[in-house]
């Protein structure tokens, strides 16, 4: 798969501004003071669906209705964002939507995505259960998948790159999560359409390893995806496509902890008081677990979104993940 280019990019960002703005960048003076350097969030938690997956969604629906114009609807598998995503574009383009999430899913993206409309169907123990059933499901239907990692994702993500690199110029180095890779490709493309020299640092849950683990063996390994307080990273089986252009691009993947991302959440509460989800504060537990090569460089942190259950957000504000406590 080949990454946007920057006029692809840009076309993305006009089809993008029609329904959201572009997201902020800030960057906090108590987050600077704990990482001993230069930060700049960027908050993909302020979209209208709080997350960055309707950025490509977006752009992937609008792709879809205009190469399929008797598209009877798609069908798509998520943890949460990816689903408030697809049925936000999906509902805003006129197309019918159907979610399937893994019993047990969050409970508030359930409910905010059957507020887009969708039809939400429960299956299988994790993602890739999901994933495997609303392949069938959608054949079944005559409906096309929405498929987790596409081309069309990444030209949506790169926008939210894209505007990173233009308001925090100059940053030495950023991190982005790895769920299914849309993300992490999408700073990618937009860092190397930009002809950027930035260092790409992609971070993953220990507890659903399979990301790192292909990333370090060099060959796609599936693993189990146990993450509880990052439902967005717990991914068993990466997307290939997603792997070959991290092999190429990243520089490297640091594993985090439950407890890590749990402390993270609560300093961007207490911090910024901003709600992070456990995927979208990964980025941050990162910076902080190499807070000591950070010094006097200039740091990117993608805040990916804030949708994070009620009882999981006051079980991370409280402690009940870990006995650490924020520095």
């Amino acid at each position: 798969m080949a990454l946007p280019s920057l006029d692809q990019i840009r076309s993305a960002q006009d089809l993008i501004y029609c329904y959201m703005p572009a997201t902020p960048q800030y960057s906090w003076p108590l987050i600077n003071q704990r990482l001993e350097t230069e930060a700049w969030i960027k908050h993909e938690n302020h979209t209208p669906v709080g997350a960055f997956k309707l950025r490509g969604a977006l752009v992937y629906a609008s792709w879809l209705k205009q190469t399929h114009p008797d598209l009877a609807g798609v069908v798509a598998a998520t943890r949460g964002n990816f689903g408030l995503g697809g049925g936000m574009a999906a509902r805003l383009l006129g197309m019918k939507a159907v979610i399937v999430v893994p019993h047990g899913n969050s409970a508030e993206k359930n409910r905010g995505m059957l507020a887009q409309c969708v039809e939400l169907v429960e299956h299988g123990p994790d993602f890739q259960d999901s994933l495997e059933f609303a392949r069938a499901l959608a054949q079944k239907r005559g409906f096309v998948m929405f498929e987790s990692f596409h081309e069309r994702l990444v030209w949506g993500t790169a926008t939210c790159a894209l505007e990173l690199f233009v308001g925090a110029p100059n940053l030495d180095i950023v991190y982005a999560p790895i769920g299914m890779g849309s993300s992490i490709c999408g700073m990618a493309a937009a860092r190397d359409a930009l002809h950027l020299s930035t260092e790409i640092v992609g971070v993953t849950a220990a507890a659903s390893p399979a990301s790192a683990i292909s990333f370090r063996e060099r060959r796609l390994t599936e693993a189990p995806a146990q993450s509880v307080i990052a439902d967005g990273l717990a991914c068993r089986r990466p997307s290939p496509e997603a792997l070959k252009i991290i092999w190429n691009h990243v520089a490297r993947i640091v594993e985090i902890s439950e407890s890590e991302i749990a402390v993270a959440m609560r300093i961007y509460y207490e911090d910024t008081h901003n709600i992070a989800e456990g995927a979208g504060a990964a980025a941050l537990a990162a910076a902080l677990k190499e807070k000591g090569a950070l010094r006097g460089k200039r740091v990117g942190i993608l805040l990916t979104g804030g949708n994070v259950d009620r009882e999981m957000f006051l079980a991370a504000l409280d402690g009940s993940f870990s006995s650490v406590r924020p520095a």
